[in-house]
């Protein structure tokens, strides 16, 4: 007995005091369109395996929207699926100065014919997103074809920081992404919502080989390259957005950052009707969105709101709309190490929980996506393979990290609208963090992080008194605690350390 007397007093002790978060519900902010993953680079070697079971458990993981005979999600129900739309290294082999399990293959022959069974284990995991219920498709490129390419690479090696495509193949490579977008809803019945013709042209990127492929670009050389793709869309009748630019920085959506200024200000560039030049506005299919991906500024923590709160006010002077599109763990998230060498636990996790927090709540993000859905022993894949023959064959191991991004993409549904939530508390990025949403079936949803050591004692209630009972789901790093149903409750709750609990409305 006095065993636990003690216990009890020792965690009354360790519980953080009291802090109380209300829903506004009468201060709706941004719709959430969607919550994705991209296939790169690893489905097309992972939709060819013959072990269709493990196959199986990363789509489940990845996309379902059901739940096991306990109640818990068998997946993180993701929305949107980022579909790398090939360009030809993979056919050149190892002329192409690029890393074997980097490459790609292409649609498009060197002949000028299709070739559609090209790409067949993405297109494979397509077809295994749509079957579990996945509403939304965004194809991205990395490079133009190597047949259009300055130097006959998908990769900038040897160039500078212009676009490595020639200047008379402008239109012809616009034609290829109508043709490959519309000729991938005619074989697989999947169609794309986006497309982005460009992937992080500016900062420092200059895309050297031998690693990836890349090309970086200019904003002239972009906004010719987008109006060409509206052409081509319009010619074919598609209704394919197409959105820019998949920025390497959001620095460089605001200003300039480690480039000169044909490589930035590019919210400036593309949407103000004085940039004659360069203005999007007015090209078909391109609606009046930026896209970027939130890569290094993330450090240091107080920076990560305030250049979120700049875009954010940018973004909305000028009319438009914003999505992050890629994120993984680099080289100056020092606080987790850096992106070597995975990581399965809470430690990652957390920190890119705090990521999507300060991008949905102070960037009015509509959108958040990961970078890669699957990879090996570095930080930037939701699963973790386990290959033996350069992935031919593999095991996949779920993590923490991938769970964490399921307390929003599972239950913040297309459609949802985000909501103002006020604190008793001065906001605390090292401790609780709450966001608000409400889906468009009316049903509350509120995400609960608590980045800190200690329990802390939380309260959730809406502004207008309404009693709600929430159903909570918890990641931590307790055995089992994978968006594990732990309970109900009407908004008073210990909050275990380290730890991010979802509240849904019942």
């Amino acid at each position: 007995m006095r065993y636990q007397w003690l216990l009890a007093l020792a965690t009354v002790a360790s519980v953080c005091h009291a802090t109380d978060f209300k829903i506004e519900v009468s201060q709706p902010r941004q719709k959430i369109l969607h919550f994705g993953a991209s296939d790169a680079w690893s489905m097309q070697f992972i939709g060819l395996w013959d072990d269709q079971t493990e196959q199986e458990k990363i789509a489940d993981w990845l996309f379902s929207l059901e739940n096991d005979a306990q109640g818990k999600p068998k997946g993180i129900g993701l929305s949107v699926w980022r579909f790398n739309l090939g360009t030809g290294s993979a056919e050149q082999g190892k002329d192409s100065q690029i890393q074997p399990g980097t490459r790609t293959e292409c649609f498009l022959t060197k002949e000028g014919s299709y070739d559609w069974t090209k790409q067949p284990g993405q297109r494979k995991f397509l077809k295994m997103a749509q079957q579990r219920g996945v509403p939304h498709f965004l194809a991205f490129m990395n490079s133009a074809p190597v047949y259009f390419t300055q130097n006959g690479l998908a990769t900038n090696t040897g160039r500078g920081g212009t676009i490595n495509l020639k200047d008379d193949c402008y239109d012809d490579f616009a034609k290829f992404m109508a043709t490959a977008v519309k000729g991938i809803e005619e074989h697989d019945g999947i169609h794309f919502d986006y497309l982005c013709p460009v992937n992080e042209p500016d900062g420092h990127w200059n895309w050297l080989g031998p690693k990836q492929e890349g090309s970086p670009a200019t904003n002239r050389e972009i906004a010719r390259l987008i109006r060409e793709t509206g052409k081509a869309f319009k010619k074919q009748g598609l209704t394919t957005q197409i959105i820019v630019d998949e920025s390497s920085d959001l620095r460089c959506l605001l200003a300039t950052h480690e480039t000169n200024w044909e490589r930035g200000y590019q919210i400036r560039t593309f949407f103000s009707k004085d940039s004659t030049k360069t203005y999007l506005g007015n090209v078909p299919n391109v609606p009046r969105l930026m896209v970027g991906h939130s890569y290094w500024t993330n450090t240091p923590v107080p920076y990560m709101r305030e250049i979120r709160e700049q875009l954010r006010d940018t973004i909305a002077k000028y009319g438009l709309k914003f999505w992050q599109t890629e994120l993984c763990i680099m080289g100056n998230d020092e606080e987790i190490g850096g992106g070597g060498g995975y990581d399965f636990s809470m430690k990652t996790a957390l920190y890119v929980a705090r990521v999507i927090h300060h991008d949905l709540v102070f960037a009015d993000a509509e959108s958040w996506s990961w970078w890669r859905s699957v990879g090996e022993d570095y930080k930037d894949g939701l699963i973790r393979v386990y290959t033996s023959d350069h992935m031919k064959s593999g095991y996949a191991v779920d993590s923490r990290l991938m769970w964490a991004l399921g307390n929003y993409s599972r239950f913040i549904r297309p459609g949802a609208t985000r909501y103002e939530v006020s604190s008793s508390a001065e906001f605390n990025p090292y401790g609780v963090m709450c966001s608000a949403y409400q889906n468009v079936d009316g049903k509350w949803v509120a995400v609960v992080i608590n980045y800190s050591n200690q329990m802390q004692d939380f309260s959730l209630n809406l502004s207008n008194q309404q009693t709600v009972q929430w159903q909570m789901y918890r990641t931590s790093d307790v055995s089992g605690e994978t968006l594990k149903p732990i309970g109900q409750t009407t908004g008073k709750q210990l909050l275990p350390p380290r730890s991010i609990t979802t509240f849904v409305a019942q």
